[in-house]
């Protein structure tokens, strides 16, 4: 075998269903733009980087409030700036794809069989998390933290966070007091939301201590929210302004 040899190539039906393809079917129907081959596109996409990017907010139907008229304020890095001018949400476009019956999330731990969220159970806790965080104040540009393993729990709460624009920061639980501290301080985050613990190994470690922690060392706190991830009956009594996940979640709903 030598370089530039041909290893694998998929079958023409798999290339002809591929979303590249799709793609290039619709840069030509909509932009009467036609590229023979990917290495054509490729081509095309880095050095006229503005009309590509443009195209791509049109093909994947961004939503927006506003897009404005600049793609790329200035080709430089670092600093470029890419649709200086839009005005959009994130947990919007994600939460807006697909039907309520679609399976969203797929989670699997150690110790339980496979969870399965679909798209309409995954935006109704959004939904009731999004509710309570503006009821305790968080508005645009205030941060939420999360000390979580990559749960669902964690992308609702990243997700209700986006939400309503506020920023969100997470760690592991695996992380001492000190250096989840370090990160988290210097950000002065609103609401915490936290593991009891975790399973790792067959082994439970439980995280309620470390949680007490930084709860005194993040003075900017006015609720903490407990995930019982380790100890499905864990109880929050031992935490100030602190509530379970599933009281979060029980707020009235709103717009996301």
């Amino acid at each position: 075998m030598q370089e530039g040899d041909l290893i694998w190539q998929p079958k023409s039906n798999v290339i002809a269903a591929a979303n590249l393809t799709r793609y290039m079917r619709w840069l030509e129907r909509e932009r009467a733009l036609r590229f023979e081959s990917y290495a054509e596109l490729w081509c095309w996409s880095v050095t006229e980087i503005e009309a590509f990017w443009d195209s791509l907010w049109d093909y994947f139907g961004v939503i927006a409030s506003r897009r404005g008229d600049i793609v790329l304020r200035e080709r430089r890095m670092p600093g470029a700036q890419w649709f200086p001018e839009a005005r959009l949400n994130y947990a919007e476009n994600i939460l807006a794809r697909g039907s309520g019956g679609q399976i969203m999330l797929r989670f699997k731990r150690e110790d339980a069989p496979l969870q399965e969220i679909s798209r309409a159970e995954v935006r109704q806790r959004v939904s009731g998390l999004a509710a309570t965080l503006r009821a305790l104040g968080v508005r645009p540009g205030d941060r939420v933290a999360g000390y979580l393993p990559n749960i669902p729990e964690a992308v609702i709460a990243m997700l209700a966070s986006a939400s309503i624009g506020a920023v969100w920061s997470s760690c592991a639980p695996d992380f001492g007091s000190r250096s989840v501290l370090d990160r988290f301080a210097q950000i002065e985050p609103k609401v915490l939301i936290a593991v009891d613990g975790y399973r790792y190994g067959g082994k439970a470690f439980d995280r309620r201590g470390i949680v007490a922690e930084l709860q005194a060392g993040l003075p900017s706190l006015v609720r903490t929210v407990l995930v019982p991830y380790l100890d499905a009956n864990a109880s929050a009594a031992m935490l100030r302004d602190a509530q379970l996940w599933r009281e979060a979640l029980s707020n009235s709903a709103s717009d996301t």
